[in-house]
């Protein structure tokens, strides 16, 4: 299945999309198999699975704290891409990087092995749009949907050119600055939503960086949204419960179960 068909899956049954990220390697390569699959059986709708880079520019400090972890456990894009094929793949997912190591593999090598993964999509928060055509054209090739952010400070211009080339879905950054789980939304979302909606997107609105809780994602349905991103708060129960293989896929299990009844 890949993202369209599971916006469009979601549409008719009137949910809107819970998108969970977490890290490879995190806080093992092994387990992050299980993590995934706990997360998918507790009602996951999309999982991005990060792949960590050591300079990563949008991730605050919780992410960059797991990534850290997953790069000492030894992680690399060889044993991200076998993670990939071994979770249980019955829903869309969608690996978010920096372009540096999309480069270093090669874009053509990283696009197929994104394909031959189960990867339907991906996500690179470095790489801007004026510079994206070779990726983009790679990822058309092989049906992979590159998906790009926009912020509350995107220009009009700006989000038409995005618009033009999104497919997938877009990946609506809810605050300036980087990811983490804060207490409150920022109050730009609706504004945000509504200047992207004007210009009738073709593809569905997923709100990301500091939903933590099923308010916030109740709070972004409201607003117009057709999914919302959670990464730091399923990060910290991992991190929390690091040396409790049960308890993390319990937990895990149970939150994503309470996010995703927000959704309906």
């Amino acid at each position: 299945m890949n993202l369209k068909e599971k916006f469009s899956e979601l549409k008719n049954k009137k949910e809107g999309a819970l998108i969970a990220y977490i890290m490879a390697g995190d806080p093992s390569p092994e387990l992050t198999v299980e993590i995934a699959n706990s997360l998918i059986r507790g009602g996951v709708d999309i999982l991005e699975l990060g792949l960590p880079f050591s300079d990563p520019i949008a991730d605050g400090p919780t992410i960059q704290l797991s990534g850290g972890r997953a790069l000492k456990a030894g992680m690399n894009p060889d044993i991200y891409f076998k993670i990939a094929r071994r979770i249980e793949q019955k829903i869309p997912m969608v690996c978010m990087t920096y372009y540096n190591l999309v480069l270093q593999r090669g874009i053509g090598r990283f696009i197929r092995d994104c394909r031959n993964s189960g990867i339907s999509g991906l996500i690179v928060p470095d790489l801007p749009i004026e510079e994206s055509q070779p990726l983009l054209q790679e990822c058309r090739n092989s049906g992979i949907d590159l998906i790009f952010l926009i912020a509350s400070t995107t220009t009009e211009n700006r989000i038409k050119k995005i618009l033009n080339s999104a497919t997938g879905f877009l990946y609506v950054v809810s605050l300036l600055g980087v990811t983490g789980a804060r207490e409150n939304l920022s109050g730009e979302i609706k504004s945000t939503l509504e200047r992207i909606r004007s210009q009738n997107p073709r593809v569905p609105l997923a709100v990301g960086f500091g939903i933590s809780k099923k308010e916030h994602i109740k709070e972004v349905m409201e607003f117009g949204a057709d999914g919302a991103i959670v990464g730091s708060a399923f990060i910290k129960i991992i991190e929390e419960n690091s040396n409790n293989k049960e308890e993390i896929l319990h937990k895990l299990g149970e939150f994503a179960r309470e996010l995703k009844e927000a959704t309906r």
